[in-house]
């Protein structure tokens, strides 16, 4: 059994880590140096279409711009003629969002250590003239050391965005994350939204839980401009003081960033990242690689190749690596995988015989399905890609996951009764 692995110049592309709108990251090998790498791809039609060329080219030339330990790094940008590539640094250690949602609250002196990266990272991002604009637990990443990366820079602003008055007037962002004078339409300070955006992740951390959290915007908005939030009993005293001066509703007496880097809360075995002479990155290619000139394109060849999986793909998976993952309860994850001995075709065969009758429709290539919800949820239809990987001869891992829709949708259809006895016959049990 076979299908074909795209290469895209000297990357060879492996399985889908994520998946959005316009879109996609996958894994992918050096084949001259065997590093492996996350792929951002962009199809250029789409990016022409929504007339997103200057986002794109905006995020790239941020992600060029900042070079520090706790940024996810960019290496290069490749294009061929109809996709563009972003070749980044590769992280296993998932998702901050997901940390939390697993373990809940952090303990102390955990949450300052991310906390004191995160600021480091920030501070620096602002002296480059940057601002993220969309800081939250999904954009920061932990690497296999527990280090954490901040991730998406998408919505970024640099100074020249910045209007006469100085300000930025793009209401952009997440809405629990986000700080009140974005939302005013009276222009804000992207810097001193950021630092908002950062105390509402410290709070995150040490809670387990957002301090604004209400159904309705309207209602949402109302308590973050009066900062009406209360601390549940386990927050000490330092880190009650230094969100309070963080989450102000006013910018203007909102703490700076440097007044953070002071605070004796912040401080306790702060060690300050020491980074080496850097150089101005080069920023011809990203319109070049736009343009498609010659001397950017990349070849994009599709090869015959086994379903495998390689040891590093397979350690990358391993947080949520689980034989019978489809039967346990896990309310928060987006995502399940589970083992199989059963031949390729079956176990696509059984996917798609126990998906159809629970109204899914069902989109087939190869080894790759999409299952989508034919009725329409509270943001959108679901939608649920499942993958088969070969581990090793007559072995496989299953990957399903959401890519579309909402999460408790996704959960509640792929822990549905009817769902997981229709898979059981399939599922490899360890019966040592």
């Amino acid at each position: 059994m076979s299908y074909r692995r795209t290469r895209v110049g000297k990357y060879e592309l492996g399985r889908t880590l994520g998946e959005g709108t316009f879109a996609k990251v996958k894994y992918a090998r050096n084949l001259e140096t065997n590093e492996s790498v996350a792929i951002k791809i962009l199809d250029k039609e789409k990016i022409l279409k929504h007339k997103m060329v200057d986002q794109i080219k905006r995020e790239i030339s941020t992600m060029k711009l900042v070079r520090h330990p706790n940024v996810i790094q960019l290496f290069e940008v490749i294009g061929s003629k109809t996709k563009i590539y972003m070749v980044m640094e590769y992280v296993t250690g998932g998702e901050m969002f997901d940390k939390i949602a697993r373990e809940g609250k952090q303990d102390e002196r955990k949450a300052r250590i991310y906390f004191q990266q995160l600021i480091d990272a920030v501070d620096y991002c602002h002296s480059r003239g940057v601002c993220h604009r969309d800081l939250k637990p999904e954009n920061l990443l932990l690497d296999s050391d527990g280090n954490l990366k901040i991730s998406d820079f998408g919505l970024s602003a640099l100074p020249q965005q910045c209007r006469s008055d100085g300000l930025l007037h793009t209401t952009c962002g997440t809405p629990n994350y986000v700080a009140p004078e974005v939302i005013s339409d009276k222009g804000y300070d992207g810097f001193k939204a950021d630092i908002w955006s950062c105390g509402i992740v410290l709070y995150v951390l040490l809670a387990g839980y957002l301090p604004f959290d209400e159904p309705n915007l309207v209602a949402l908005y109302k308590k973050m401009h009066r900062a009406d939030f209360t601390f549940p009993h386990w927050f000490s005293r330092g880190s009650r003081k230094l969100v309070q001066k963080i989450l102000d509703p006013n910018p203007k007496s909102r703490i700076s960033i440097s007044r953070i880097m002071d605070n004796e809360w912040f401080q306790v075995e702060h060690k300050p990242m020491t980074l080496g002479k850097e150089q101005s990155p080069n920023l011809d290619d990203i319109d070049a690689v736009f343009n498609g000139s010659e001397a950017h394109l990349v070849a994009e060849k599709e090869e015959p190749q086994p379903v495998t999986m390689n040891a590093f793909e397979i350690i990358s998976m391993s947080r949520g690596f689980n034989l019978s993952g489809l039967f346990e309860h896990r309310e928060v994850e987006r995502e399940s995988r589970f083992t199989s001995k059963h031949p390729a075709k079956e176990i696509v065969r059984t996917i798609e015989e126990t998906a159809r009758p629970l109204g899914f429709n069902i989109q087939k290539r190869n080894y790759k399905m999409t299952l989508q919800g034919s009725k329409r949820g509270r943001k959108g239809h679901l939608s649920v890609c499942t993958e088969v990987f070969e581990v090793a001869p007559s072995f496989y891992v299953v990957e399903l996951r959401k890519s579309g829709g909402d999460t408790l949708e996704y959960h509640k259809a792929i822990f549905h009764q009817s769902f997981t006895t229709g898979l059981k016959d399939i599922i490899w049990k360890d019966q040592t």
